[in-house]
C-alpha cells in the first residue's frame, strides 16, 4: 500500500506541476485574447461645444452636447476571419442635449489581432461619417490599434488609427494615474490642424458673395486615453476635436464643430467595473492557477517522497533483522 501510495502523490506531483509550467509559459498567449462576442458602451460629454447645425443652417455654440458609441463583436465575422482575428462594430452618435438634435454619427467594422489589438485589412472593415462622407477613403489601409491597445501594454508610444484622417497618429505615453481603483497608463496624441479634404457649400453660410464655394476642411484634435496596460481596455476618453472650413488666407469661415468631450463618472465605474472581471480572468490564467497548481505539486511531490523513503527504511529494517535459531 506504502509503494502505491507513494507512487500516486509523487505522480500527482509531477502532474500539477506540469499544469503550474504549462499555465505559466503556454497557456496564457493562447487563452488571454480579446473576445468575439465584446459588448461595450463608451460615453462622453461637453458642456461647451460649437457646431453648425444642419437643422437651423447656423453655428450653435456653448451647447451641452452628448456622445454614445457602442462596440459589439461580429462573432460570425470574427469566426469567417481566422483563428486569431476578431471582429468588432461601432456606432457613434453625438446628439446636442440642449436640443435633442443628432449632430454628427460614425459606424466602423474593424478587424484586428485578438491578442496585440493591432488592426489587419481584411474582412469587409468600413467606416463611414456624417462628417466626412465626400472625403472618405472607400477603403482606408489600417494600420495601428483600433478599438483597444494590446494586452499587457507598455509605457511606450502606440500608433492608434483616427477614422477622420484615415491614418495612424502616435499616442505619447504620459505617465500613470489611479482611475477607479485602476492603475492606468495616459496616452496624449496631438494632431496639428491638417486638411482633410473639400466641401462645396453656399457663399452665404461662410460669408462670401458667390452662390457656391468650395473650401478646405481643416481637422485638429487633442486625445487622452487612460488605459489599463494589463486588459490593453481605454478606461477613460477625453476628446478634443476641431473641425473648420477656411478660406485661401486661412481665416476660418465655419465651424463645423469643436467641442471637448470627456467620459462621464458613471460610465468610468461601468467600464472600470467590466475591466476588473477581464483583469481576474487574465490573473487566473496567470496568477492564480499556476501558483496554486504549483503549490499543490510541490507538497504531493515531498509527501511522495517522505512516503517513499520511510517504506525504504522499513524495508532497510527488515532486512537487517537477524535471523534468529529455533528454540
Amino acid at each position: 500500500m506504502r509503494h502505491i501510495g507513494w507512487s500516486v502523490l509523487t505522480g500527482l506531483g509531477f502532474f500539477f506541476i506540469g499544469v503550474a509550467l504549462m499555465f505559466r509559459f503556454f497557456t496564457p498567449g493562447q487563452a488571454i485574447k480579446f473576445p468575439l462576442n465584446e459588448h461595450r458602451i463608451y460615453v462622453l460629454q461637453g458642456n461647451d461645444v460649437s457646431y453648425f447645425s444642419l437643422a437651423k443652417l447656423e453655428e450653435l455654440s456653448a451647447v451641452a452636447v452628448q456622445a454614445i458609441t457602442t462596440i459589439n463583436g461580429d462573432v460570425a465575422a470574427s469566426n469567417a476571419a481566422g483563428k486569431n482575428i476578431t471582429v468588432w462594430k461601432s456606432f457613434t452618435a453625438v446628439e446636442d442635449l440642449t436640443d435633442h438634435e443628432p449632430v454628427r454619427y460614425s459606424q466602423q467594422l474593424l478587424p484586428f489581432d485578438r491578442n496585440t489589438g493591432v488592426l489587419v485589412n481584411c474582412c469587409g472593415y468600413r467606416l463611414t461619417s456624417t462628417d466626412d462622407e465626400t472625403n472618405a477613403i472607400e477603403h482606408p489601409h489600417l494600420s495601428g490599434q483600433g478599438y483597444v491597445w494590446p494586452i499587457g501594454t507598455k509605457a511606450q508610444t502606440y500608433e492608434v488609427f483616427d477614422s477622420t484622417l484615415d491614418q495612424p497618429v502616435a499616442f505619447h505615453n504620459t505617465g500613470t494615474e489611479v482611475i477607479n481603483g485602476i492603475s492606468t497608463y495616459r496616452f496624449v496624441a496631438n494632431i496639428p490642424q491638417t486638411q482633410i479634404g473639400t466641401q462645396l457649400v453656399p457663399g452665404s453660410f461662410v460669408g462670401m458673395t458667390a452662390a457656391q464655394v468650395t473650401l478646405p476642411e481643416f481637422y485638429s484634435a487633442t486625445k487622452t486615453v487612460w488605459v489599463d496596460p494589463a486588459t490593453g481596455s481605454p478606461i477613460k476618453l477625453d476628446f478634443n476635436e476641431k473641425t473648420t472650413l477656411q478660406d485661401s488666407s486661412g481665416a476660418t469661415r465655419l465651424v463645423i464643430y469643436q467641442g471637448d468631450l470627456a467620459s462621464t463618472p458613471g460610465n468610468i465605474a461601468t467600464v472600470a467595473a467590466a475591466d476588473q472581471s477581464d483583469l481576474l480572468r487574465i490573473q487566473l490564467v496567470e496568477v492564480i492557477v499556476p501558483i496554486s497548481a504549483g503549490v499543490i505539486g510541490l507538497i504531493l511531490l515531498i509527501a511522495g517522497l517522505l512516503l517513499g523513503r520511510r517504506r525504504q527504511d522499513d524495508d532497510y529494517e527488515y532486512e537487517e533483522e537477524p535471523v534468529r535459531s529455533p528454540v
